[in-house]
């Protein structure tokens, strides 16, 4: 596997804590004036880049931040994200809200919590009904943040009571990748592309994209990959398949990603599910990231596995989603053994 390209930004190390997980550092300056600045955010993001700048800059990225008077919506986030409850979202979940609070903290981030009231919710929410999934997240959003302020003793009401998600469109959900799909793609994409690593990450983990983007050989001990979900936060292990490993020893790879971008550097999983779509037209397939992990649960379904299973691979913390697959796995293997039974008696 290739190693991460070079030459790397200026100031920026690689370090290895002593319980073996990979961090990046700024180290700016000499004696007193010396700085050392940990960066949080996953690296090759933007936030990982705006984090790095204002590491060598000596400023603050981080947008929540600032001199939010006491008792306005602005004060209100800024108490609600330094809290236990926040940090225990998911970073996908955090990511999506904090979205949201940048643009509230730019339009009303000054307002006292006395102008909160129910018809500003209902606002806020209708601004944004052209794209409903926008208005169910705004709405879910500030749910939490005011389910939590009335907890905290911040306020007294919660504005968000009684107020109804913009309900979101019914879809077929992402079409399931055939296995004539999978054997086009890798025809158009032999091992030795990187669009052969990014397909078989993908199929050989289960892993969802803003996870398979992640992963790399930090994550592995032993030929074992152990990884904390983006989307749940459940810790999951997977042996990596010989499939798989043939695949990722053949390259192109990252350092700190297996999945990379033309240069060589991580990707996000917005910019990969771009490049996947790409790559998937290409190869005349009309698939998806998400398709294909259902194409991999599919797979290990039919095999045999069990809800369990299925849950520990796939980091689901519910039985809802592995059952639709076992049952349907269930389905068709009784259909095979009861078929010949519609003939009954008359098929002597």
């Amino acid at each position: 596997m290739t190693g991460m390209p070079r030459p790397r930004p200026p100031f920026l190390n690689r370090v290895l804590t002593r319980h073996g997980r990979v961090v990046w550092v700024v180290r700016v300056g000499n004696g007193d004036q010396r700085r050392r600045v940990r960066l949080r955010a996953e690296y090759g993001t933007p936030e990982f880049q705006r984090e790095y700048e204002a590491a060598l800059s000596g400023t603050d990225s981080n947008p929540r931040r600032g001199a939010a008077s006491s008792g306005t919506l602005g004060w209100l986030i800024d108490r609600y994200c330094e809290t236990q409850l926040w940090t225990n979202l998911s970073l996908a979940t955090r990511r999506r809200r904090e979205s949201f609070f940048r643009q509230i903290m730019e339009s009303a981030g000054g307002d006292p919590l006395y102008m909160v009231t129910k018809d500003a919710i209902i606002a806020g929410r209708d601004r944004r009904a052209a794209t409903p999934g926008q208005a169910f997240n705004f709405l879910v959003t500030m749910r939490g943040l005011f389910q939590w302020a009335v907890n905290a003793g911040h306020v007294k009401e919660d504005p968000t009571l009684g107020v109804r998600k913009v309900p979101l469109p019914r879809t077929g959900g992402f079409p399931i990748w055939t296995e004539e799909h999978v054997a086009a793609y890798e025809k158009r994409w032999p091992i030795g592309t990187r669009q052969r690593v990014w397909l078989d990450v993908l199929l050989y983990t289960g892993l969802r994209r803003g996870d398979a983007v992640r992963i790399g050989r930090q994550h592995l001990r032993g030929g074992v990959a152990t990884i904390i979900t983006e989307k749940t936060g459940t810790e999951v292990t997977l042996p990596i398949l010989n499939v798989l490993a043939d695949t990722l020893n053949a390259g192109p790879c990252g350092d700190l990603a297996f999945i990379v971008g033309p240069s060589g550097q991580p990707m996000t999983k917005e910019s990969f599910g771009h490049a996947f779509h790409k790559a998937c037209r290409a190869a005349g397939v009309p698939g998806s990231a998400h398709g294909l992990r259902k194409i991999a649960a599919t797979r290990a379904a039919n095999a045999g596995a069990t809800v369990a299973q299925l849950q520990a691979i796939f980091g689901w913390t519910s039985d809802r989603m592995a059952s639709l697959y076992t049952r349907a796995a269930d389905r068709r293997r009784l259909a095979r053994e009861a078929i010949h039974k519609l003939i009954g008696d008359h098929g002597r």
